[in-house]
């Protein structure tokens, strides 16, 4: 069932929400609160009803249309869509389009509409202040949802989430690893080795990566290097220890495969999720997530990129000691080539060259030895 309100008020929402529950009779267990455009609206809602079929939710939509003429902004509206029943799955759906100044001050719209009793939830899809926690919807939650890939910058989005951090805060970027985190932990679980240093390779500007190895820089207390590859997404894992490497590799944004020394290679399932199954995770638990806390907080300095003279055969402990000693960070892309030895080359010509030398020597000696021809010159 669709109901459209049209400058309507708060009280008439809800007296409309009341209506259709006790016809449908559906229950809820929290209210999600989708701040966005009218942009970025359908992939929104389209994402958050799908995990409402885990999470039967009310789910609100806050759409801020200012206007951009002074005539535009001086006209304050609310207008409201209500979707209930099929056209909004288990749950309920609020569209609320606030016009002129009323989109200031969303809060004072969105208050009465929250569930008694429940939990409210606060999601950014994009255009995320740079502190949620200060902002009027934001106060209003136990949990608040950004998602850094969709910022301009999106390493340095981090940098502010760690700056703004309060609990209850969590961002997609740290959910889209939550699958490459368990296959870790459960390689280390299987076989507990030492990790003297560890290499995260992913596309460039993806936040989840540059996560990936902060949360590796955390927990293992190990340096990390970062290394650009042309993805999809993250691309591979390698934690080195001195009996030989762990490694999780992820090609095609599909499949994984797990290596582990002594043991067969296995296939690991490592498909890149959508949105609606990010949410429906973040919607599973609603208290402060410490881990991804320690993670985000973490210097994204202590990451750094192999230069292309680093980039060659080294040995496991170098890297252990050039890290430390440098922690700088290299931004631009790894060379294809850097996946070679840089300094086998030199090595194999100044091998050859004594061999060189000897053969030329050995040709000296025997002509000197020869007997001259007679009526030669």
């Amino acid at each position: 069932m669709k109901i459209d309100l049209t400058n309507t008020t708060s009280s008439k929402i809800n007296a409309a929400l009341m209506g259709a529950r006790r016809a449908g009779g559906a229950g809820m267990v929290l209210t999600l609160v989708i701040v966005t455009d009218e942009g970025s609206a359908y992939d929104a809602l389209k994402a958050a009803n799908d995990a409402s079929r885990e999470h039967p939710s009310r789910i609100l939509a806050v759409i801020k249309r200012a206007g951009r003429s002074p005539r535009a902004r001086a006209e304050t509206r609310l207008d409201a869509e209500l979707l209930v029943g099929s056209d909004a799955g288990p749950g309920e759906t609020v569209i609320l389009r606030m016009h002129g100044e009323l989109a200031s001050h969303a809060q004072s719209v969105v208050l009465p509409l929250l569930l008694p009793d429940a939990p409210v939830v606060v999601w950014w899809p994009e255009n995320a202040p740079e502190n949620p926690a200060h902002d009027p919807l934001g106060a209003l939650a136990q949990r608040r949802i950004t998602d850094a890939v969709t910022a301009e910058s999106p390493v340095a989005q981090l940098a502010q989430r760690a700056a703004s951090y309060t609990p209850g805060d969590t961002d997609l970027a740290w959910t889209r690893i939550t699958g490459w985190r368990s296959m870790l932990a459960a390689a280390l679980d299987q076989r507990p080795v030492t990790i003297t240093s560890a290499v995260v390779e992913g596309e460039s500007y993806n936040p989840s990566v540059e996560l990936l190895g902060l949360w590796l820089t955390a927990r293992l207390r190990v340096p990390v290097e970062r290394v650009v590859t042309a993805g999809p997404g993250i691309t591979a894992v390698r934690l080195r220890a001195e009996d030989g490497d762990i490694t999780l590799d992820r090609p095609d944004g599909l499949l994984g495969t797990l290596a582990m020394p002594g043991a067969p290679d296995r296939m690991v399932a490592l498909k890149r999720r959508d949105t609606a199954d990010l949410i429906a995770e973040e919607l599973r638990r609603l208290d402060p997530d410490d881990i991804y806390a320690a993670a985000v907080r973490t210097p994204v300095d202590r990451l750094r990129e192999p230069s292309d003279a680093e980039a060659g055969a080294r040995s496991s402990a170098e890297p252990v000691a050039a890290s430390v000693a440098a922690p700088a960070r290299v931004t631009a892309k790894v060379p294809a080539a850097s996946a070679s030895t840089p300094d086998a080359a030199p090595k194999e010509a100044a091998a050859k060259k004594p061999a060189a030398g000897k053969a030329t020597a050995k040709k000296a000696a025997a002509k000197k030895s020869a007997p001259r021809k007679r009526g030669s010159s």
